[in-house]
């Protein structure tokens, strides 16, 4: 029942209207002046006011002023004997909801005064709508930020402005005047987002506040569209992950680190060697057959060091011809060579205050092993027909799946650049030595190809998985990845089977003895990235419980210890 009020000099104006409003249900209250008018909204919260224009001497429009003031969000309906445009417009103007001519028509009135009771009906919903997500917006522990197509920040909830140390109001900042360490990562992501229209998750990122311990967030962006499905900007969530990163280390049972999947123990002593690199600028030769993720490594690097902001600047030494590669790398100036029409600047001029990934370094000639031994002593190169000599401020990190040493004894590699580059060696191992980390990978290449193919394979079947921990993996980690992208253009069924594999894996020969290691490893590999939970270990499997429990039994596994 909504209580009214009328406001109007002639007094069978007043009852007429009130008899009309309280034959269809609602409570009227009537005033005859503006005095008494303002009694009466001091006493009651009306939910619709009736006012006429002309209250004896006085104006209307100036109690419409009034209650505005008062009850912002009580529609207002104005009576008038005179209706013009000019008086219409101004009550309009000043915020009536509609205005009625006299003599007043019960329909009239009473379809008036539905529609203006129904208008605050749905602004009240809409304030009720709005209240209860800006209680949800605020209160979820995960850190939320909504960004427009040209990464200006909209909204930010309590968690998202402790995690990045965001000023209290910052709304309508853009992204690149946030501090670097914070508005980057944060930048990427939503840029990302926006370009591409999918879904960008799994950046993980290091945040250091002043006076705080360093948080290790996990980001995630979700591009949003208007009702026409154009793309106008992201929604970054932030949830933290610092106590799972130090308990998954306490345990030496981190199972991915950055970008890199793995949770063997092998795995876990490259990790470290990254942390304990993070923070010390020297420079880095990572050795690893072709496919075992020195490239990642890299970036874990880079993205652990205080050269974080700078760029990371990657080279295939291996990819270029010599004299191409001499430009590239250290630049030149116009008129040096046939075809230098400009002078051009080289990556490690471009990497200044960043990094520079050098993989495959055992290709590069004596030449240009002196020239690059030369960056390293001295901190500064010289571009191709120049000898001015131009300072550089950057990190080198080397990669080679080649024996250095080997060629240091045969003559074909500078053992004083050796050296330099081996201030610390991190070498990776070949897939076959950590079987273990099967399962997480494919588990991870699943998901990668489900996402980029927009398919929905829930897993792979036991044997599949028995032959993949079995085989012996000479591509390494780049050869699971293509195994699984063919399994993936072949595969019509829910989850991924033997049919479905390569032909060389498939074609395998194995023992019996060699199949029964390949599935138990399969499956002991599925219960250490399941934390000891079966169930969750047979679902990475693709296979019921009842079967892994039998499989458990039939081998002789003994489970680690399951994790509250």
């Amino acid at each position: 029942m909504s209580l009214v009020l009328i406001v109007d000099d002639e007094e069978s104006i007043r009852y007429t209207c009130a008899a009309f409003l309280e034959d269809a249900g609602h409570q009227v209250r009537v005033a005859a002046s503006r005095a008494e008018a303002t009694g009466r909204l001091a006493d009651d919260p009306f939910d619709l006011i009736f006012i006429d224009i002309m209250l004896g001497n006085e104006s209307g429009l100036d109690l419409l002023d009034e209650v505005k003031k008062r009850l912002p969000d009580s529609p207002v309906v104005m009576i008038t004997g005179a209706p013009e445009v000019a008086t219409a417009t101004e009550a309009l103007r000043r915020g009536a909801f509609d205005y009625i001519p006299k003599p007043l028509r019960q329909e009239t009135l009473l379809r008036v005064a539905r529609q203006a009771l129904r208008q605050r009906e749905l602004a009240e919903q809409r304030e009720r709508y709005r209240a209860h997500l800006e209680a949800i917006f605020r209160s979820v522990r995960e850190g939320i930020l909504l960004v427009d197509r040209d990464l200006v920040l909209l909204e930010a909830n309590a968690a998202a402005v402790v995690f990045f140390d965001l000023p209290c109001g910052d709304s309508g900042q853009p992204l690149a005047r946030l501090p670097e360490a914070v508005g980057l990562p944060l930048r990427d992501v939503a840029g990302r987002a926006v370009t591409t229209g999918q879904v960008v998750d799994g950046y993980r990122m290091e945040v250091a506040v002043p006076g705080r311990s360093p948080r290790i967030l996990l980001l995630a962006a979700v591009p949003w569209a208007d009702a026409g499905g154009v793309t106008q900007g992201a929604v970054i969530t932030a949830r933290d992950e610092t106590r799972l990163e130090h308990l998954e280390r306490d345990l030496g049972k981190r199972r991915n680190f950055e970008h890199i999947i793995g949770q063997s123990a092998v795995m876990q002593q490259v990790y470290g060697l990254i942390e304990n690199l993070a923070e010390v600028d020297t420079t880095v030769l990572i050795t690893g057959e072709s496919g075992t993720g020195k490239e990642l490594v890299a970036e874990a690097l880079h993205c652990r060091s205080p050269r974080r902001n700078g760029p990371l600047i990657k080279v295939n030494c291996a990819a270029l011809p010599d004299n191409l590669l001499e430009s590239e790398l250290f630049g030149h100036v116009r008129g040096s060579f046939t075809g230098a029409i400009k002078d051009k600047a080289g990556r490690f001029q471009l990497a200044h205050r960043g990094t520079v990934f050098l993989d495959e370094i055992g290709d590069i000639s004596p030449a240009l092993q002196v020239r690059l031994l030369r960056v390293l002593q001295n901190k500064e190169i010289e571009r191709v027909g120049s000898s001015q000599p131009i300072p550089v401020d950057v990190r080198i990190v080397a990669a080679t799946n080649s024996n250095l040493m080997e060629k240091v004894r045969r003559g074909e590699f500078r053992e004083d650049l050796y050296y330099r580059l081996r201030v610390v060696e991190i070498p990776l191992p070949p897939l076959r030595a950590r079987r273990e980390d099967i399962p997480p990978l494919v588990e991870h290449f699943i998901g990668q190809f489900n996402e980029r193919f927009g398919r929905r394979i829930s897993g792979i079947s036991a044997e599949a998985m028995a032959v993949l921990a079995a085989y012996a993996w000479p591509g390494n980690i780049r050869e699971l990845q293509h195994a699984i992208e063919h399994a993936f253009v072949v595969c019509r069924e829910p989850e991924i089977g033997m049919a479905h594999l390569p032909r060389e894996l498939r074609e395998t020969p194995l023992t019996e003895t060699s199949t029964l290691t390949g599935e138990a490893a399969g499956i002991l590999a599925a219960l250490e990235r399941a934390g000891g939970n079966k169930a969750r270990a047979a679902r990475l499997l693709g296979i019921s419980r009842r079967t892994i429990y039998r499989k458990i039994d039939e081998y002789g596994i003994t489970p680690p210890p399951e994790l509250p």
